[in-house]
């Protein structure tokens, strides 16, 4: 593990593989993104200016594929899936990117990295595709920790590559980096021909384009180290860029002992999710274990993450309510000099400083709601709301603070929700008259009235609290 240290004092670029729109997103697509939300958070958090950079691949041979199976065009095809993409990131609450390049747009900067590469004597054409000469660049297979003689030919493409392509390299361990024309595909012109960009090649583009040619984060999940991110390393290295300083690579989420990922497997589409989960809950799901680790998807694993963020919830609602405390977004920072309400605990801020160990910092979230809990519990308001102020701060960082607007219902639902609080508050009032009259039968049917109706009730010292059933 490194120390970060930026290109640039004070500001922080980043780049993540985003949607390959050739289907709907799944868990592992959304893991990916609620760890890169929270990494962008932290960052922010602690002092850095970020520009978050997420590309869209909307032409690749997978979306040609699925788009002549449905018998559709592939452009049509890719943005149906890209906002399918963009809601499933609403829904989680992950911040939109800076700039969400697609790489179709990215045409003429592709050309022009080809030729600086042709120039430099490390891609060839051959039959109207253009190669990289992977044995031009001495450090090829460094980020994977592999050796050029020990690599197969198919693996350094990772799309597509036929016979009569193979023929055409010089090495078959070569990578395309433009492919001629085919009938029925998309092409544009370029000086080797018509025909479209490989998929190694769009993302130097793009991350070259918006964050400059040596940045500071590269990032995606750790199915792309390679072949993807190796061959967008050797062919940014060899055109002359620094490229990435720091490559983050998450854990995939795993399904019957196989992995979701781009190269296929068994996927858990996020409309299944979010159909046993709230949208909250999921992301506690999805983000709780550390970035690097797999996620092995499970219903009773989805249940329990919910279950936890559900307490977390519950404490933030009865700690609001008792202390008065506003619902306006938290203030976060890290700095101890800060005041005690406005900074997340140094255990937190530890714990996201080594390598954004979220399991550890969910940790000190729960040690700080169940000290706010025993305040309550004491009647210590001063405490509790201190505790309140420490966990929405962290829960900030996290994405997951309940009072957020990202998580707060709708005008109409805000209404709806004030009609039903007022009629439980006149059914508890009930309740707490037959209580002091001695008439507890009558209590106790009004109590499991509002159970049967799906209103759960808690006696704090406070007085009755109640919440919907989850």
């Amino acid at each position: 593990m490194r120390e970060f240290r930026p290109v640039t004092a004070g500001r922080a670029s980043v780049y993540l593989c985003g949607a390959t729109a050739a289907g709907a997103p799944h868990l592992g697509h959304l893991r990916s993104a609620v760890c890169f939300d929270i990494l962008v958070r932290w960052l922010e958090v602690s002092g850095y200016q970020v520009t978050y950079c997420r590309n869209v691949t909307d032409l690749d041979d997978k979306i040609l594929r699925a788009a002549a199976a449905e018998g559709t065009t592939w452009w049509a095809l890719a943005e149906r899936n890209k906002r399918a993409f963009t809601h499933g990131y609403e829904l989680l609450g992950c911040r939109p990117p800076d700039v969400e390049p697609m790489a179709t747009g990215h045409i003429p900067g592709m050309i022009a990295l080809i030729t600086r590469l042709v120039e430099r004597g490390h891609a060839y054409a051959s039959g109207g595709d253009v190669y990289f000469d992977v044995r031009s660049a001495p450090g090829y297979g460094a980020l994977s920790g592999q050796r050029l003689a020990d690599m197969r030919p198919a693996e350094t493409e990772n799309e597509t590559a036929g016979t009569d392509q193979a023929a055409r390299k010089a090495d078959p361990r070569d990578f395309a980096l433009w492919k001629g024309a085919k009938p029925g595909e998309p092409s544009w012109p370029t000086p080797w021909g018509p025909g479209r960009p490989g998929w190694h090649l769009e993302c130097s583009v793009m991350a070259t384009g918006y964050l400059g040619p040596t940045f500071d984060i590269h990032g995606g999940g750790v199915d792309l180290v390679f072949p993807h991110h190796e061959n967008e390393r050797a062919q940014s290295l060899a055109a002359g860029d620094g490229f990435a300083r720091y490559w983050v690579h998450h854990g995939l989420v795993v399904l019957a002992g196989r992995k979701m990922s781009k190269s296929g497997g068994p996927v858990l589409a996020a409309a299944e999710a979010l159909n046993v989960a709230r949208p909250q809950e999921l992301r506690y799901y999805l983000g709780q274990a550390h970035y690097r680790s797999p996620l092995e998807y499970s219903p009773d694993a989805l249940e329990e993450a919910a279950a936890a963020y559900q307490r977390i919830e519950r404490f933030v609602t009865r700690a609001q309510h008792a202390t008065g405390a506003a619902a306006r977004p938290a203030s976060v920072t890290p700095d101890a000099s800060a005041a005690p309400t406005a900074r997340v605990p140094l255990s937190f801020a530890a714990a996201m400083d080594d390598d954004l160990g979220v399991p550890a910092a969910l940790a000190a979230v729960h040690a700080t709601v169940r000290d706010g809990n025993y305040a309550l519990s004491t009647g210590n308001t001063e405490n509790a709301g201190s505790c309140l102020a420490q966990v929405r701060a962290m829960l900030a960082v996290l994405g997951l603070d309940p009072l957020a607007p990202s998580w707060r219902t709708s005008d109409s639902g805000e209404r709806l929700h004030s009609v039903v609080d007022a009629l439980v508050a006149l059914a508890l009032r009930q309740r707490e008259t037959a209580r002091a009259r001695g008439d507890y039968a009558s209590a106790d049917s009004i109590r499991d009235s509002l159970e049967d109706t799906g209103v759960a009730v808690e006696d704090t010292p406070e007085g009755p609290r109640w919440e919907l059933k989850r």
